[in-house]
């Protein structure tokens, strides 16, 4: 540090819960193939028109389960969870607080169809996605790498094996 100037803490941009309303606002107009993200806090913002980044200034888990109770309410989609392969590998020393991070992830999702799939895997299927469909990308102040949770939207009334059923049927 040089002679005379002192060190200050970083500022948290300011978060609010405007990003509540706007989750409320999109659930029932988002379908299936839209996507919503809840990102750490280093997640780049985009500039694919399509993203849309909004800061929380909430705690990762707590904006999860926010945004996980809003899909469970809608009867027109569910979540298809996918998480970065790379989490699992963390370890405490090099971030501390990921164990607990993933106990409390491991609860919320105890019941929730889950992928774990590599980050760069993810991000590709997430900018195809984004080229038609819009995202929500809601960032935390989450500061521990690899534990953005993605939310790949799906038909909640209508699944694999009925789409089968109908196309078995319609042979046109």
């Amino acid at each position: 540090m040089k002679k005379g100037k002192t060190k200050t803490a970083a500022k948290k941009p300011a978060g609010g819960s405007a990003w509540k309303k706007t989750l409320k606002e999109r659930v029932p107009v988002y379908g299936h193939r839209n996507w919503i993200v809840v990102a750490d806090w280093a997640y780049p913002q985009q500039s694919n028109p399509g993203i849309e980044t909004i800061y929380t200034g909430g705690k990762q888990l707590d904006v999860l389960k926010t945004v996980l109770k809003e899909i469970e309410d809608a009867p027109h989609i569910q979540a298809i969870v996918m998480l970065d392969a790379e989490l699992d590998s963390v370890t405490e020393a090099d971030a501390p607080g990921v164990e607990a991070y993933r106990k409390g992830l491991k609860k919320l999702l105890e019941h929730k169809q889950v992928k774990v799939m590599q980050h760069e895997k993810i991000i590709h299927e997430l900018d195809e996605g984004a080229k038609l469909f819009n995202v929500l990308l809601l960032k935390s102040d989450m500061t521990i790498p690899y534990t953005s949770v993605f939310l790949q939207l799906d038909c909640g009334y209508w699944n694999a094996e009925k789409e089968a059923r109908l196309r078995k049927a319609f042979k046109g």
